[in-house]
């Protein structure tokens, strides 16, 4: 079972998150972390930074590997997940750029840009700890709903609803690619931890059926149950459809002091 953790708001998550990574960077200068993008973890990347300058935390052998980029993008669009993460992610928290791996959208290498990523995660080591969000339609990264659960780094088609919610970014839903490239279901179940954040009633269905339903490639997030140290971090919107909601508050409260996150 995941632990699932009841915050107020996002402030609150990323007050937890930002300590469970400065920790983890304290213990292990050279930290790997999986970055997500989207809205969703932009609260804990500011209690990050915040907490790295408070603290004067050194981050500069700290690395960094995106989920996943658009396919076809033009080079510096910014849109793409590359300028994305410099732009919220490497820049706020002083990250050294060259440290920090996004995937390859770029269509005349697209063939091998999976196994080149994998290769590369490898290389460092594995992902220390992962970040990440959940779409309405359960993926996470962008595995949508069929993807297999063994996946590896690859090339998907998206989903016309993860379009639309993503046209927001965009000046118009057209411009949305159709196709992306993802760390696999696989690859991110190898990371050492797992913090799924979720906020707002819409995201109550996808976060019950990971957390709670059947494991299924039908329910990406759901291979979440599959991992031996999984965070979820929810506020009461997106909780609102756990069945054991009562025993999550009570194992929170109850939780060793010496544990974290």
């Amino acid at each position: 079972m995941a632990e699932v953790v009841i915050v107020a708001d996002e402030d609150a998550a990323g007050a937890l998150v930002a300590d469970a990574i400065v920790s983890l960077i304290r213990a292990k200068p050279d930290a790997v972390l999986g970055l997500a993008t989207g809205s969703t973890p932009l609260a804990s990347y500011r209690a990050l930074a915040a907490r790295i300058a408070a603290d004067a935390i050194d981050v500069r052998g700290v690395r960094g590997f995106a989920l996943d980029e658009y396919v076809g993008l033009p080079a510096g669009h910014p849109e793409g997940y590359r300028a994305v993460i410099m732009r919220e992610v490497v820049e706020p928290l002083g990250l050294t750029p060259e440290l920090v791996r996004v995937p390859n959208g770029d269509p005349a290498t697209i063939e091998h840009a999976g196994g080149d990523y994998e290769a590369a995660i490898s290389a460092a080591g594995g992902v220390d700890l992962q970040i990440l969000g959940i779409g309405r339609t359960g993926h996470i990264g962008f595995n949508e709903p069929g993807s297999s659960l063994a996946s590896l780094t690859r090339v998907k088609t998206l989903t016309e609803a993860t379009r639309a919610d993503n046209a927001r970014f965009f000046d118009s839903p057209d411009e949305v690619p159709m196709h992306c490239i993802t760390q696999g279901i696989g690859t991110i179940l190898r990371a050492r931890h797992l913090v799924l954040l979720a906020f707002g009633e819409a995201k109550a269905h996808a976060v019950a059926a990971a957390v709670e339903g059947p494991v299924s490639a039908s329910q990406p997030g759901s291979a979440i149950q599959l991992h031996p140290h999984t965070t979820v971090i929810v506020d009461e919107a997106a909780a609102s459809e756990l069945v054991n909601l009562d025993y999550y508050r009570h194992a929170w409260a109850n939780k060793p002091g010496w544990q974290g996150i």
